[in-house]
């Protein structure tokens, strides 16, 4: 099982292919080591608990343990799974923050921004916020288009990182699927002819990413020619040859560098 691609942004189809591959290592199987390596549940002990299953929701990892427990991760920037067989030795880091092991994998969890247990009953106050998963199998388009909707002067760069909006969204995508409509990231909500187009564009990108290494928008793998603007500042659009420009969008902490054309994007 190979782990997350370097550098791959932990978007919604990180996360997916992190909680299958987790639930293909441990689901129906009975814990034989469970190592938390973080201070509020480092007296934590699953060991002997089944895991019942493993999903995603945007960018949130739950896993699901006998007794009505889940164990709740969040990749955030730098975080990434590593699914290993149980007879490997764990290397030695300061970056694992969690093990959960059986008789035959064991999942690393690395630099993880999230760690915490609770009650399987209580997941809906930690995920009742987000907007409908991209990747869920009760993706709503129509309710995303209203929470966008709802604050109508915001920009179209905000308000698509907005995980109270759409679930799933990262940097990367944002950028991506704003210069395939030819939005402006600062055009208002309200000025965008066509949202449900664009969020449905959006859960196409992540669809098509969602259970492969590597992200993909241009339709070419290639390394270098995997993405429109993101990651290409200053270099030539690939459609006109402008210039790609970047600038820093969004409020603390929720500020993130943006990618757009000037001319496709105008």
């Amino acid at each position: 099982m190979p782990d997350r691609e370097p550098g791959r942004m932990p978007e919604g189809d990180v996360v997916w292919l992190a909680a299958k591959r987790l639930r293909e290592a441990l689901a129906g199987r009975v814990l034989t080591r469970s190592d938390f390596r973080v201070p509020r549940f480092a007296t934590t002990d699953l060991t002997g608990r089944s895991v019942v299953e493993s999903v995603s929701l945007g960018k949130h990892l739950l896993l699901r343990v006998e007794g009505g427990l889940t164990v709740h991760t969040h990749l955030r920037m730098d975080g990434s799974w590593r699914v290993r067989a149980a007879s490997d030795r764990v290397p030695a880091s300061h970056g694992i923050r969690l093990i959960l092991a059986n008789d035959t994998w064991q999942a690393i969890g690395y630099q993880l921004g999230i760690v915490e247990v609770f009650r399987t009953s209580q997941e809906e106050q930690v995920t009742g916020h987000l907007g409908p998963d991209l990747l869920g199998p009760g993706w709503d388009p129509e309710e995303a288009v209203r929470r966008l909707r709802a604050s109508p002067g915001r920009p179209a760069g905000e308000a698509l990182l907005d995980q109270r909006n759409l679930a799933g969204v990262g940097n990367l995508y944002k950028s991506e699927v704003l210069f395939l409509r030819g939005i402006n990231p600062w055009r208002p909500v309200a000025d965008i002819a066509d949202p449900t187009a664009l969020v449905e564009l959006a859960r196409r990108l992540l669809d098509a990413n969602k259970d492969r290494i590597g992200q993909v928008t241009t339709g070419v793998p290639r390394r270098g020619e995997e993405t429109w603007v993101y990651g290409r500042a200053a270099r030539p659009c690939r459609r006109c040859g402008t210039p790609i420009k970047t600038a820093a969008q969004g409020g603390d902490p929720d500020e993130r560098v943006t990618f757009w054309c000037p001319h496709c994007q105008s």
